[in-house]
């Protein structure tokens, strides 16, 4: 019994040993140096506001400014569909930094026309001939493709208010998959106690007007500014009152840019 003992507490401390070992052990990159994008596609919609950040990595943070050249191609329109903010054709990965960005603001020109455009951005060259573009022989990340998707002219993100002294509630949205029934969400505009999500199906008639079929004991109509895309709806709650009669009230959605 002494000798299986023995025997057991040593292959124990073995155990202990071996998972030491494994859990100090450091695994470090020994290949080339290279730049590259994270990813290779994405897709926005042409309504989202936010900019579009396009993140390039290198494998080792560089002892001074690494500037890169790139070359912009595809179908879509520069000054039309979208601008790069910054400069054009080069991106620069600060000293001692990891990431560099090359940014992209899209431009909302909706026209009710639903289809898809894409920018290609092709690394080209790097002003430290010691980094490779591109990752391994077939230069994996060289290039990224960012797809936009064209959307309908009163889709996108809205402030809201109840009065013109009121202070705008931020972050409505309204989709469309067909450019005639659109989504209100999040559209909560200090109208409900307590405060819930709640979306709201609306029709644009096509002649700067909208109707609001009944639902959920609502219904209603508005119109559209057509220049400024501002819209105002005017809402019914059915039988909403004591004596049963209906309460009315009116919101204003504007375009947030």
């Amino acid at each position: 019994m002494k000798r299986v003992y023995t025997i057991m507490r040593s292959f124990s401390v073995a155990l202990v040993l071996l998972a030491i070992s494994c859990e100090t052990e450091q695994l470090t990159y020994k290949g080339s140096d290279f730049v590259r994008f994270t990813e290779a596609t994405l897709t926005k919609k042409e309504s989202d506001i936010k900019p579009v950040k396009i993140e390039i990595n290198t494998t080792k943070a560089p002892d001074a400014d690494l500037t890169l050249a790139y070359s912009i191609s595809g179908t879509a329109r520069e000054g039309v569909d979208y601008t790069i903010t910054g400069e054009r054709g080069k991106v620069v990965i600060k000293k001692g930094e990891y990431f560099g960005y090359i940014t992209v603001q899209l431009i909302n020109n909706a026209n009710n026309i639903l289809r898809s455009q894409d920018i290609i951005f092709t690394l080209q060259t790097s002003n430290n001939s010691a980094v490779e573009v591109g990752q391994g022989v077939s230069a994996i990340g060289k290039s990224f493709t960012l797809t936009i998707q064209d959307d309908c002219i009163l889709s996108g993100s809205y402030s809201g208010t109840r009065s013109a002294f009121a202070v705008p509630v931020q972050g409505i949205t309204i989709s469309s998959n067909d450019c005639e029934t659109y989504t209100l969400s999040n559209w909560n505009i200090n109208l409900f106690t307590p405060p819930y999500d709640y979306s709201l199906t609306f029709t644009d008639n096509g002649d700067n007007t909208l109707t609001i079929p009944e639902q959920d004991e609502m219904k209603g109509n508005g119109v559209i500014d057509p220049v400024t895309k501002v819209i105002t709806m005017n809402l019914i709650f059915i039988g909403l009152n004591s004596d049963g009669s209906d309460a009315t009230t009116a919101i204003t959605l504007t375009p947030e840019k």
